[in-house]
């Protein structure tokens, strides 16, 4: 079985590693297979990542992908090559993706600590007779604190409605993070994930971090990074 965290973020937007501290990292403490590396509507991060993981021979490979923001919230779009407009309705930004061959996940869905899609969106889209405009997965094993006040309602809805792939992704914006929320699927290789979300035989998992090991201060900081620096840098 082949691992993978398909969210995370770097200095590039708001998180608090820069791209090669996030591959050393992965590479020295986790055991992945495969890292999505996701900014908020930027892909920049991920293609580095992707380039420079090539250059050195990390053990896993790299997916490029992007947490673009919706007007209804946030969708991860995986294996992207281009850009994805942000402020889109959720429907224009799915299909862009799946135009481009790419993964749409529901990222810590439902959640009302940060921007996310909710339960009304979610089956609206699923009822959609629209080709292209339809979620491929769902974050179930999202470690956040945003993620976990609704797991139980997420865990629930798919069960009963969605059956959508069921990922594990970190969310992580600080090294110790990395990892912490997984997907298991049968092989090992990107090519292998992407099957294993299609066919819907995908696994979430999720580990605790304690937050003594991120560091208050760098919370505090990341929280302005958040809030003030990458917005500034959006609008600009």
């Amino acid at each position: 079985m082949g691992l993978a965290d398909l969210h995370t973020h770097t200095s590039f937007t708001d998180g608090m590693m820069d791209v090669r501290q996030l591959l050393d990292h992965a590479e020295q403490h986790t055991q992945l297979d495969v890292l999505a590396v996701t900014d908020h509507d930027d892909l920049r991060a991920g293609l580095l990542a992707r380039d420079l993981a090539d250059k050195a021979n990390y053990r896993f490979e790299v997916i490029v992908g992007c947490e673009v923001t919706t007007l209804q919230g946030h969708v991860l779009g995986l294996f992207l090559e281009e850009p994805i407009a942000r402020l889109q309705s959720i429907e224009a930004t799915i299909d862009a993706i799946h135009k481009q061959g790419g993964i749409a996940i529901a990222p810590h869905p439902l959640s009302w600590l940060t921007f996310s899609v909710g339960e009304s969106t979610l089956r609206r889209i699923k009822g959609s007779p629209r080709t292209g405009v339809y979620f491929d997965g769902i974050e179930t094993g999202n470690p956040t604190l945003a993620a976990k006040v609704r797991r139980e309602r997420v865990l629930l809805l798919n069960d009963d409605l969605l059956q959508l792939a069921e990922v594990g992704a970190s969310d992580a914006h600080f090294l110790p993070a990395v990892g912490s929320g997984h997907t298991s699927f049968q092989g090992s290789s990107a090519a292998d994930l992407r099957r294993s979300i299609l066919e819907r035989t995908t696994q979430a998992y999720t580990t605790e971090v304690k937050l003594s090991d991120i560091g208050y201060g760098t919370l505090v900081k990341q929280q302005v990074q958040s809030l003030v620096v990458h917005p500034s840098r959006s609008v600009g």
